[in-house]
């Protein structure tokens, strides 16, 4: 939903999308912004309020943005993610049997009152003592499908990240399946064409050549410039490559750059990673810029740094959309600037 923004609810884009990572919390209501026609961050704060979408660690281990109903369908599917993490980080300080416990007084810690990990991990050190506070609470977050409660998240206010059980939250069960083939349809939907390893850097899921190999039959496959196999949904569309891609402004982190593992797709730059802390701009389709607003008194400037010359009709073009980004973040400012440097 980059090359043209669509006439939808935050909530199909959100599904459409598999998820927005969201351990910023502002970065979903710009990545939204910058897909949905008029896009007002009120519809995503009361999807959020009213229990309709939750964020929550699944993707990679990190915290991500889902519809309730992803939430409750993807978790048994990414449960691997988490439990590969755990085990890596923690998994000679428990017993089993210690997990076990630790794990259901964990959830009726959080089920009584949504608690953030510290207090968390101090409420069950006081019951075991020999165990360290940080090495509990990411037993919970592994065992226990937990969910950020508001005012984490909401738009225009914020508060500390606070947790509960995700089936106490939206009161339903989890899914039970755990098999990925869906997963994958929508990944592909999403992000295609990709290659298995694509898909398992934005999964964090491993070993995915089996499910790939039962949806063979009922996918495309192609070749890229390098000869790897890349798989697609057969009805896929693959706009021409002359197509003009819009400037869009991406958020710190955004599942488009994250979305495989080979990020010379959209970077042009081998091995690039994105940095904490910065956000993107795409020009014609790839990361050309990073950006930030600084806001002074009543004004908003909008910085922008280039990797490498922006052409003017390029720099018209940013700067319109610019303008319009500032409208959405800094609405109270008396001036807003897009400034480049």
């Amino acid at each position: 939903m980059l090359l043209e923004r669509q006439p939808t609810t935050a909530a199909n884009a959100i599904e459409r999308l598999v998820g927005m990572q969201a351990q910023v919390p502002k970065d979903p209501y710009v990545g939204l912004w910058t897909r949905i026609e008029r896009f007002d961050p009120a519809e995503l704060a009361r999807l959020i309020e009213k229990r309709r979408a939750v964020r929550m660690a699944s993707l990679r281990g990190t915290i991500h943005l889902h519809t309730a109903r992803d939430a409750l369908a993807l978790r048994a599917v990414l449960q691997p993610v988490a439990e590969r993490r755990w085990r890596n980080q923690f998994g000679r300080r428990l017993t089993p049997a210690e997990r076990t416990r630790v794990a259901a007084a964990g959830r009726r810690l959080v089920e009584r009152e949504p608690r953030t990990f510290d207090e968390l991990g101090r409420l069950l050190h006081e019951r075991w003592p020999e165990l360290e506070p940080f090495a509990l609470a990411m037993t919970i977050r592994a065992d226990v499908p937990l969910v950020q409660v508001p005012p984490r998240g909401i738009w225009g206010t914020g508060g500390l990240a606070r947790h509960t059980s995700a089936e106490d939250w939206l009161g339903q069960p989890l899914a039970r399946s755990a098999a990925p083939d869906a997963l994958i349809r929508r990944y592909l939907a999403a992000f295609g064409p990709a290659t298995i390893m694509d898909a398992q850097s934005w999964s964090g899921l491993t070993l995915l050549r089996d499910a790939f190999e039962r949806l063979r039959p009922a996918l495309r496959t192609l070749r890229d410039e390098r000869d790897r196999e890349l798989f697609d949904l057969r009805r896929a569309p693959l706009p021409d490559p002359a197509t003009a891609a819009p400037p869009r402004f991406l958020p710190e982190y955004d599942n488009v750059l994250l979305g495989h593992k080979d990020r010379t797709r959209i970077t042009a730059v081998s091995g690039y990673t994105p940095v904490v802390g910065d956000a993107w701009l795409l020009v014609d389709g790839f990361v050309r810029a990073t950006w930030r607003i600084e806001r002074t008194d009543r004004a908003a400037v909008l910085r922008i740094a280039a990797f490498e010359p922006i052409s003017g009709r390029d720099r018209t073009a940013v700067t319109g959309e610019g303008k319009r980004l500032l409208a959405l973040a800094a609405p109270d400012a008396n001036r807003r600037d897009v400034r480049f440097a």
